[in-house]
């Protein structure tokens, strides 16, 4: 995206990528979907980014989601609203527009590189990294160095390393004397320690129509239990906080609620009327219209100890406690916090330590849930560095 608007205002551009095809994370986002942005009001819109609200507001208000949406258009990609307001290319899937922006770079004379990785900066006379030379190693494995009048780094973040975004950048940044916040796991599961037999009968079973959160059980939809926890978009928008948790206390309870639809005293009032003096617990819970996993997770959470009574039943479904032991590793996350600190970058994206350096997309420190809102922060920064690099290139 930088580089497509650089070109557009007649700069000589290439684009270097470590990988051998270019756009290999997008093409993983677009896996089951292309989730390219959202459409609800741009106010409720920014407040998705929580903390780097102040930071990312400006940049994604001056390239917005339907400038986006417009841009989509402009390569033969329509875009449609889907249910949950979340919007899509008409095509679906983000080959279609992956094959037709490179074929719109290449007519702008844009040069592609790839097999090329980046080891960190040159070393000016003073000692000092040298923003306008950088230093790679191409395909051959040869160590080559590259000039530049301006340079826009986008090398992500360090979830999905095989596509190219290891995170490899972070050691050469903090020699620098950058300020660079850890890289950790964002948009992901979560580990438990479920006993063998409950992994047994219902790892792969999904929890449907669950709501789940830390302290009160707040974002809605299914999660899927695995060998080794929780996964699913109700736990992926948790991460925030449940990493806050694990960091502040060492422990996280994720609390879930098995039946959102419904109060406490109206699944007692259920429950209470679909009991059978015979029944057990697992057939009185049956008829009480809960799933299997539903059942065997509040076995599990309580040492098999669910009580008889329909109001605490009631309760337990309406807030289980699950006991996180922590986050599923980095390489396992849909996206990452940390980075490049804001203090480190102007307001136009330049790094303030390596003139004509700017930084852009997951690099920086900030955080989105799933939603389209990543994509979108990822094409409004690298838009704001690229005319950030062009008022420098022109001034």
């Amino acid at each position: 995206m930088a580089a497509e608007v650089l070109a557009e205002a007649g700069v000589d551009v290439t684009i270097y990528d470590q990988m051998p095809s270019a756009g290999r994370k997008l093409l993983l986002a677009g896996r089951g979907g292309l989730n390219i942005t959202h459409s609800e009001p741009l106010e409720a819109f920014l407040q998705r980014y929580g903390s780097a609200r102040s930071h990312l507001a400006d940049v994604v208000a001056d390239f917005d989601p339907n400038d986006l949406r417009d841009w989509c258009t402009g390569l033969n990609e329509t875009t449609f609203v889907g249910s949950s307001g979340r919007v899509f290319p008409e095509s679906f899937r983000s080959t279609p527009m992956l094959r037709a922006w490179l074929r719109r770079l290449d007519s702008q004379g844009v040069k592609l590189r790839v097999r090329h990785h980046w080891l960190g900066f040159g070393t000016a006379e003073d000692g000092r990294p040298d923003g306008t030379r950088s230093v790679f190693t191409d395909a051959d494995g040869s160590t080559v160095e590259v000039r530049a009048d301006v340079t826009i780094m986008a090398l992500g973040g360090a979830s999905w390393p095989r596509t190219g975004s290891d995170g490899g950048w972070v050691d050469e940044f903090i020699r620098c004397g950058l300020d660079v916040a850890p890289l950790r796991p964002a948009n992901c599961g979560v580990r438990v320690g479920w006993t063998e037999e409950f992994v047994e009968r219902f790892a792969g079973v999904p929890l449907k129509n669950v709501a789940v959160g830390v302290g009160s059980p707040s974002v809605r939809g299914d999660a899927m239990v695995t060998k080794s926890g929780l996964e699913g978009g109700p736990v992926y928008a948790s991460s925030s906080e449940i990493r806050g948790s694990l960091d502040r206390d060492g422990i996280c309870t994720l609390v879930v609620d098995l039946n959102p639809d419904l109060s406490i005293d109206q699944l007692a009032e259920r429950l209470r009327q679909c009991r059978r003096p015979k029944d057990s617990i697992s057939t009185w819970l049956r008829k009480g219209r809960f799933a299997p996993v539903a059942v065997a997770l509040m076995r599990e959470c309580t040492g098999n100890q669910i009580p008889a009574d329909p109001e605490r039943v009631a309760e337990l479904a309406k807030l289980l406690p699950v006991q996180v032991i922590d986050l599923m590793p980095i390489d396992r996350a849909i996206s990452t916090a940390g980075g490049v600190t804001f203090d480190e970058i102007s307001g136009s994206f330049m790094l303030h330590r390596i003139p004509g350096v700017f930084v852009a997309g997951e690099m920086l420190d900030w955080e989105a849930p799933t939603g389209g809102y990543l994509l979108q922060a990822s094409f409004s920064t690298a838009v704001a560095a690229a005319r950030g690099a062009i008022v420098m290139l022109f001034e």
